[in-house]
C-alpha cells in the first residue's frame, strides 16, 4: 500500500456516482422492470452486483497500490548483455537522471511532479483515483475501467427497459421516479462515452505496449525519424498478443483479475531487440 493516502474530493465523487448508479439500477431500474422477487430480477441484480463489486474492488487497487517506487540502490549498469538498450536524456546523450529525485531512472521511469518522485513505468497522474497509475497499478486502472464500462451500458439497457415497462404502471406512481430516471441518464450517458474513449484509448496503448507519455514522445520522435530519413519503431513493441500478456498476465483466464506476479520489478523490460535472435534461429 502507498504511503500518504488523505481524502481525495475527485476520489470521493467517484464512489458517491458509484453508490448512486447502483441503488437506482438495483433497486429502480430492476425492480421496476422485473421485481426483484422475481427469477429474472434476482439473476440481474446478481449478476450487476458481481460487476459492481469487481469495479469497485479494482478501483480501491489502484487506489491504495504503490504505483512503484524507484529503489534508492538503483544503478544503470551499461556493461550487463542482457539489457539491450540504454535510455538516454534527447539531449547531451547521458542517461537519464532525476536531478529532484537524486537516482538514475529506471527505463520507462518518470518524475511526477504531483506525488514528488519518480514512477515506474508510468503512465499519467489521474486525479479520479488521486494517485499516479504506473507499474504496479496499470493493470487494476485498466480492469476498473473495463468493469465500469460493463457497468455503464449494462446500466442504460435496464434503464431502458425499466422506462418501456412503466407504460404498464399506474402514471401516479411512474411520475414519482421520473427523476430519477432523468439524473440516471444524465450520469450514464455521458460517463459511458467518456469511459469507452478511455477504454478503447487504453486498449490501443496496450496492444502498442505504450504508456501515455511514451506515446506522446514517440510522435516526436517519429517526427524527428521522419526528418533524418530514418523510421521510428518503439522498442517495447513485442507484437499484439505478446504486448497484451506483458500488461494483462500470461493466463487469459487472469486478465479481468487484478493480479501482477507476472510484471516483474519494473525496472528492466523486454524489448523488440531480443527477440531478434530468438526468431532468426
Amino acid at each position: 500500500m502507498r504511503p500518504g493516502f488523505s481524502f481525495s474530493l475527485p476520489v470521493t465523487v467517484v464512489v458517491s456516482v458509484i453508490a448512486f448508479v447502483y441503488f437506482c439500477t438495483v433497486f429502480v431500474f430492476i425492480h421496476r422492470w422485473f421485481g426483484l422477487m422475481t427469477s429474472p430480477g434476482v439473476i440481474n441484480a446478481l449478476v450487476y452486483t458481481g460487476i459492481a463489486v469487481m469495479c469497485v474492488f479494482n478501483y480501491a487497487v489502484s487506489i491504495l497500490a504503490d504505483p512503484g517506487r524507484v529503489p534508492s540502490t538503483f544503478m544503470p549498469d551499461i556493461e550487463d548483455s542482457k539489457v539491450s538498450i540504454h535510455e538516454i536524456k534527447r539531449k547531451g546523450g547521458d542517461l537519464r537522471y532525476c536531478q529532484k529525485c537524486s537516482h538514475f531512472k529506471p527505463p520507462r521511469a518518470h518524475h511526477c511532479r504531483i506525488c514528488k518522485r519518480c514512477i515506474l513505468r508510468m503512465d499519467h497522474h489521474c486525479v479520479w483515483i488521486n494517485n499516479c497509475v504506473g507499474h504496479a497499478n496499470y493493470k487494476a486502472f485498466f480492469v476498473f475501467v473495463v468493469y465500469a464500462v460493463i457497468a455503464c451500458f449494462y446500466s442504460l439497457v435496464l434503464l431502458v427497459g425499466s422506462l418501456n415497462s412503466d407504460s404498464q404502471i399506474d402514471e401516479q406512481q411512474s411520475d414519482s421516479f421520473r427523476v430519477v430516471y432523468v439524473i440516471s441518464g444524465l450520469f450514464l450517458l455521458p460517463l459511458s462515452v467518456a469511459l469507452s474513449v478511455l477504454l478503447g484509448w487504453h486498449i490501443y496503448l496496450i496492444l502498442q505496449n505504450k504508456t501515455t507519455i511514451e506515446y506522446h514522445e514517440g510522435v516526436r520522435a517519429l517526427c524527428l525519424a521522419e526528418k533524418g530519413g530514418t523510421v521510428y519503431e518503439h522498442p517495447y513493441d513485442l507484437g499484439a498478443f505478446e504486448n497484451l500478456s506483458s500488461v494483462l498476465g500470461p493466463s487469459i483466464f487472469c486478465w479481468i483479475c487484478p493480479t501482477k506476479r507476472h510484471i516483474g520489478d519494473g525496472l528492466r523490460f523486454r524489448t523488440s531487440y531480443d527477440t531478434i535472435p530468438a526468431a532468426s534461429k
